[in-house]
């Protein structure tokens, strides 16, 4: 039996090597330990992926042939990172050019005006990219941020408002044609959710619902609508809003009436870990997904500078949230230019790629490289294992892939360096983790 692994370290810059350890019979060691446990398993995963908004779509345009071969290359072809599922924004999102809904006649019940246009602009032709990469169908997440403006309560896409009553089966059928233009142009739509941050009153496009009126949509309007336009095999999920909240949404809006409408709990990393609260809702509803659609490190909460920190993060909340019941991940955008937009309302944002438009250079963030070590080794349908660990200044998650290769991955936030003996089945290896590391590795062999 050996471990095969990958090393990512580094503050400024980061260094990969590769290894290879053999296991040896336990001698019983004590210290230092972390063990896997093969026969423990929990949920399954069903992979990764990241955002095509149009800001991303939009810098794409801008990189050369071989830049944009590169990214794609980086994010969807099966060797590399493996994406294979994409979250779409329904008309704009922050991270838009511009304010726009695809449908703005109050008189327009049949939506003989709906304009697919903007998302054709500079979404679709990235999706087809990334599709082509990627050598298989992508599935998608749709997600809005606002209603029109003459759906609102305040008469805005931006600065909160609620759907008008009258005119939630109008923007039900709003949401089913959406699905409809994409499914009719070859494209696989596997998941919408309701809203996109119910809880939010943003600067930008935004809506709020209470648990109440999100689930009056649902059951009133959204699920019959979706049903009627054969759209059922189309996975509906709630929340889409930060963890702090995760388990009273799920709480209030799952029950015997929705409970064959909604797939899932969707939900974003800003307020903090909160890992509890997915064990809390993995625990009340055993039987539906949690999927994380957004996680990305906004401009004015985090140093852009400080690559490895932000980097860590985002590594320790990722693993937080496998070991806490995640079944798929999705990144916030794929690629933004280097200001951390374009975005309509100066909302910057860091982003896995970055673009100089002054220099024509496509940047590659050490949060890439810490992503890659996931998405490159845990393959879809692969199963989380139990383990325990000697100190929780290593996170650690542990994997079965589906040709049943056992996946390991390992961080170390901290300054100093970390020594561990790694033990599974009888049998045990010694590997040091570098300060400010992610370590990921195969373990293969009887």
């Amino acid at each position: 039996m050996k471990l095969t692994y990958v090393e990512s370290v580094g503050i400024k810059k980061l260094e990969q090597y590769e290894k290879t350890v053999e296991f040896v019979d336990d001698d019983g060691v004590e210290d230092q330990v972390i063990n896997v446990y093969p026969r423990v398993k929990y949920q399954s995963f069903e992979g990764f992926g990241g955002a095509i908004t149009d800001a991303a779509g939009y810098v794409f345009q801008q990189l050369d042939p071989e830049q944009q071969e590169r990214l794609l290359t980086m994010y969807f072809h099966p060797d590399h990172m493996n994406y294979r599922k994409v979250r779409i924004h329904m008309d704009s999102c922050d991270f838009s050019t511009h304010l726009y809904s695809a449908i703005s006649d109050p008189q327009d019940q049949d939506l003989e005006s709906f304009d697919f246009s903007d998302t054709e602009k500079y979404i679709l032709p990235l999706l087809a990219e990334a599709q082509k990469m990627a050598q298989k169908p992508l599935k998608i997440m749709l997600s809005p941020w606002s209603p029109p403006e003459f759906m609102k309560t305040n008469d805005s896409r931006k600065n909160g408002g609620s759907l008008k009553k009258e005119y939630y089966p109008l923007w039900a059928k709003c949401i089913c044609r959406y699905i409809t233009e994409f499914e009719k142009r070859g494209y696989e739509v596997e998941r919408i959710s309701i809203q996109n941050e119910p809880k939010a009153v943003q600067l930008w496009d935004s809506c709020v619902y209470s648990a109440e009126q999100e689930k009056e949509f649902l059951t009133d309007h959204l699920y019959p609508v979706m049903k009627q336009a054969g759209l059922e095999h189309v996975e509906i999920f709630i929340w889409d809003h930060n963890k702090e909240r995760v388990f009273e949404r799920a709480c209030d809006l799952i029950d015997a009436t929705t409970d064959g409408m909604i797939a899932g709990t969707a939900f974003h990393w800003y307020s903090g870990d909160h890992f509890e609260a997915l064990n809390l809702v993995r625990q009340q509803f055993p039987d539906k997904k949690l999927i994380l659609s957004e996680s990305c490190l906004e401009y004015n909460k985090f140093d852009s500078a400080a690559e490895a920190v932000n980097a860590g993060r985002l590594a320790h909340d990722m693993i937080g949230n496998l070991n806490h019941g995640l079944n798929a991940f999705y990144d916030w955008n794929i690629l933004l230019n280097k200001e951390g937009g374009p975005n309509h309302v100066g909302n910057y944002c860091d982003a896995p790629f970055l673009f100089d438009e002054d220099r024509k250079e496509l940047l590659q963030r050490m949060s890439a490289d810490y992503y890659w070590h996931f998405a490159h080794f845990i393959q879809p349908g692969a199963v989380r294992l139990g383990f325990s660990r000697y100190t929780d200044e290593i996170d650690v998650t542990a994997w079965e892939n589906p040709d049943g290769r056992i996946v390991l991955i390992l961080l170390n936030r901290g300054d100093e360096s970390i020594p561990a003996h790694i033990r599974i089945s009888g049998k045990e290896t010694e590997i040091v983790l570098s300060a400010h590391s992610i370590v990921s590795g195969v373990i293969s062999g009887e």
